[in-house]
């Protein structure tokens, strides 16, 4: 294993004694205890297959999730100083990536590898190549070998006697201590407020970093010993190459991750910033001419993008607004401002599971952001390319699958195909009234949902309680293309046969053309009463002809509403309508139901 590449690297630091850092040998381990983050992966069986692949090549390999629905891979746990030494010298072997970086105990959860373990809590493990601290001999056993006395070193000679170091402290600017603040609070040393006052509690955690890197802990970092903390603290940003892009056409200066992103193009009032590494990240620039109104309308506009997931703060003020969206992938933060006619902003997109490197390249971009003179230009990169699906090159969200519903009563329930919301994180009708599942009756393949705001439907679909008459015209509304089209679509058939191909009496089986949006659409007869719902395509691979659908009866959804507790709208004598008639009333008791991630 790879602890063997340790041995030369440890005899170079600590002498070929056995010796090992006097932080490693203390007791009080609990407050110092870190891990090095290599990966985080989307799934479980993918985390498992990498950590099984680190695990062959390296030791103390473990796997935490860390919520949102990702799985870190991490080595440790190892005390800070040790855990900056495996980090740069597997960096260096090429064992792990160059992005890979320090994380705390505090942000990993429950334990997936190794199967059945559970080290959080535990102690630091030795640093692989790391002599064992000795403990005392077993004095019972007469005739052992005694256990070699340890020696730790001494700790580091400092740069400056406390009187320099303290001369050289107040000469750091009111900014300069809040960061000071800041970054000893990263390394796990503080906990009060960050307000640039060096009193007792910031002395103490001076004091116990210093002690933890093996410094005398004097309680006053020397001009050395501060080098030294912010070159832990920006550790996590190795390889990002932040730094300061400055784009004339937006009018925008700001320091950006230059080696994850790039400038791709220009799509107003958006200058693109795409990927190039590994990480996934990327930037917009958002700059235009505009007024409160135009501000507002960006705002709407953001929240119906995909780059802006549904869950997540935000917050709209009069010349200014925030919005915060993230889901198990992608975690996106934006920031708008409106100053002299001017609206300016950025969007950083990050992938999830790399929260502290999100949070620190998010902290130096809003702390950057210069407003230049001048705005993008409404002409600048101008293109062909036109989609119904995009706004100035970005994606609108769309919903994981589009079907069809009717109401079923006044009180807006509607029924459905089971189909329409299997693994939805929200439903929606007309795609902007959220609904919830009343119940998903699976045996029946029938759903009904409840609208969460009151609606008041032009139609309601009456249940036919007879028997549709063989070869009868019937007609199909659906939203045969998924929203695509504002209305429902009406289709024209003929009722081929009151059963199924297995001769299900449950199932009637229709001579008409259907796509899949038009499941869970209302199949009705010459008077407008609902024969049936029209039922999913077949998912067992078998291959019908195009014109032949079929519908479970009105029995069935009858039966399903029943059991849930929804009362139905009773139907009312009717006498045969025209066929321009049947087309408008499908159309106003049908609505898009909508599944969204």
């Amino acid at each position: 294993m790879m602890r063997l590449f340790f041995t030369f690297m440890f005899a170079l630091f600590f002498g070929f004694s056995g010796a090992v850092p006097q932080a490693a040998a203390q007791s009080g381990f609990a407050d110092d205890v870190v891990w090095v983050q290599v990966e985080a992966q989307p799934s479980l069986n993918q985390a498992t297959d990498r950590a099984r692949a680190y695990a062959g090549i390296i030791e103390d390999v473990n796997g935490f999730s860390v919520g949102g629905g990702w799985y870190a891979i991490v080595i440790g746990p190892y005390r800070r100083a040790d855990a900056e030494l495996v980090l740069q010298q597997y960096r260096r072997d090429g064992l792990i990536p160059r992005d890979s970086f320090i994380q705390l105990t505090n942000r990993l959860n429950q334990q997936f590898w190794p199967v059945g373990a559970n080290v959080l809590g535990d102690p630091a493990v030795q640093v692989p190549g790391a002599a064992p601290t000795a403990t005392a001999p077993d004095t019972t056993d007469t005739d052992a070998a005694p256990t070699a006395q340890v020696t730790a070193p001494a700790p580091e000679p400092a740069d400056e006697t406390p009187a320099e170091a303290r001369r050289s402290e107040r000469a750091l600017s009111a900014e300069e201590r809040r960061e000071l603040q800041i970054m000893l609070q990263w390394a796990g040393y503080y906990d009060a407020a960050i307000d640039g006052a060096f009193g007792r509690g910031t002395r103490a955690s001076m004091a116990q970093w210093q002690e933890a890197n093996n410094y005398e802990p004097t309680g006053v970092l020397t001009t050395l010993q501060r080098a030294t903390l912010k070159r832990q603290y920006n550790a996590v940003l190795d390889g990002l190459d932040l730094g300061p892009v400055r784009d004339a056409q937006a009018g925008i200066e700001v320091i950006m991750p230059r080696a994850a992103v790039d400038f791709d193009r220009y799509e107003p009032p958006f200058a693109h910033y795409e990927p190039t590494g590994d990480i996934g990240a990327k930037v917009l620039l958002i700059s235009q001419r505009g007024d409160q109104d135009t501000l507002f309308g960006l705002y709407e506009i953001m929240q119906t993008l995909e780059i802006v997931p549904l869950q997540g703060p935000r917050e709209r003020r009069n010349s200014s607004f925030t919005l915060v969206g993230e889901n198990a992938r992608t975690i996106s933060y934006t920031e708008v401002a409106l100053e002299g006619g001017e609206i300016k902003g950025f969007t950083l997109i990050w992938p999830a599971g790399d929260e502290e490197r999100r949070r620190r390249v998010l902290a130096e971009m809003r702390a950057s952001f210069t407003r230049l003179p001048g705005v993008l230009s409404a002409s600048a990169g101008a293109t062909d390319e036109q989609s119904i699906d995009l706004v100035a090159g970005l994606q609108i969200r769309k919903p994981i699958r589009s079907r069809s519903g009717f109401f079923v009563n006044a009180d807006g329930a509607v029924a459905t195909t089971s189909q329409a919301v299997q693994n939805c994180g929200r439903i929606t009708l007309d795609q902007d009234t959220e609904a919830e599942v009343i119940a998903d009756d699976t045996g029946r393949g029938v759903a009904l949902l409840r609208p969460r705001a009151a609606l008041a439907p032009l139609a309601v679909g009456t249940l036919s309680a007879g028997t549709p008459r063989l070869q009868s015209e019937v007609a199909l509304a659906g939203y045969s293309f998924e929203g695509v089209l504002s209305a429902p679509s009406t289709t024209f058939g003929t009722l081929a046969d009151v059963r199924g191909l297995g001769g299900e009496t449950n199932i009637k089986r229709l001579a008409l053309t259907s796509r899949a949006g038009d499941a869970g659409g209302p199949v009705l007869d010459g008077n407008g009463e609902v024969i049936g719902m029209l039922a999913p395509a077949p998912q067992d691979g078998t291959q019908l002809p195009a014109d032949v659908s079929f519908a479970l009866d009105a029995a069935t959804i009858a039966a399903a509403s029943a059991d849930a507790g929804v009362t139905l709208a009773q139907p009312a004598a009717g006498s045969p309508l025209t066929p321009f008639q049947i087309a408008e009333r499908a159309s106003d008791m049908t609505v898009l139901v909508s599944c969204w991630e």
